[in-house]
């Protein structure tokens, strides 16, 4: 079993391909995909999928390139959403300094009030965080964000952050980097993070893993980035497909 925690197949490079792309994941045994929403139309459209289908687990926010649309409205749908029972987590949020692609000080305030929205439903978060990792952490810790549990997506900083994450309640997803050959220090987090807080995700259609690297992503694919974290860890495939499956289950509230 495989669950890939994080995908968008809300993307124009998936949308008509979408049945074989699912018949395709349930093929390489992947038995459960979250559809992480960017903005309000994305998730919507996370929420219509996961209706359509049931592998599919909807997660609905405002990633922080779109931080600049969070105006209150855009905010009390995204409650509104994340009450529905399609939706497993409110995300993707957080901060991207590496493109600002909206201002830094919307970036925090949307991260935080999704945080808030998040703690009112009861329910987990999805981080986004580029060049920003001791501003995400420390917001994090104000906020006390990790109390529903939540994702540090295709994360990409050091062993000693995930420390500090996993203190704060945090799982730590590993994307398809982990494959490449510069990717030292993902693979010494994905070696060496706790296995009850190990997760694997595509986050397709983006970062395609080797041998696919440069092509469209999608979920069945998260096979081949289990494949290089079991060898990092010196386990079998199957002993690592499980248990991410496992902990994704957990931290997504389905038993």
């Amino acid at each position: 079993m495989l669950f890939d925690s994080h995908a968008h197949l809300q993307s124009d490079a998936i949308e008509d391909k979408l049945e074989h792309i699912l018949q395709r994941a349930r093929e390489a045994e992947v038995e459960d995909i979250a559809v992480v929403g960017y903005d309000l139309p994305s998730s919507r459209q996370a929420v219509e999928l996961a209706r359509r289908h049931k592998m599919l687990h909807a997660v609905v926010g405002i990633h922080p390139h779109d931080a600049k649309t969070a105006d209150e409205e855009t905010l009390a749908e995204i409650m509104r959403l994340g009450k529905l029972p399609e939706v497993v987590a409110i995300g993707e949020m957080g901060l991207d300094y590496f493109r600002n692609l909206s201002p830094k000080d919307e970036q925090i305030n949307a991260f935080r009030a999704q945080i808030k929205i998040a703690h009112e439903l009861g329910k987990p978060i999805v981080i986004h965080d580029r060049d920003a990792h001791q501003e995400v952490l420390d917001i994090l810790k104000s906020e006390k964000a990790g109390r529903n549990m939540g994702i540090m997506h295709c994360y990409s900083g050091h062993l000693p952050l995930a420390v500090e994450l996993m203190k704060q309640g945090f799982y730590i997803s590993i994307a398809g980097p982990v494959t490449y050959k510069n990717a030292a220090k993902t693979q010494e987090v994905a070696a060496k993070v706790p296995a009850d807080r190990l997760l694997v995700e595509t986050d397709c259609p983006y970062l395609s893993p080797e041998p696919f690297r440069g092509k469209t992503n999608e979920p069945a694919r998260v096979r081949d980035t289990a494949r290089k974290v079991a060898e990092l860890r010196h386990k079998p495939l199957e002993e690592i497909s499980y248990l991410t499956w496992l902990n994704a289950r957990k931290v997504f509230g389905l038993g």
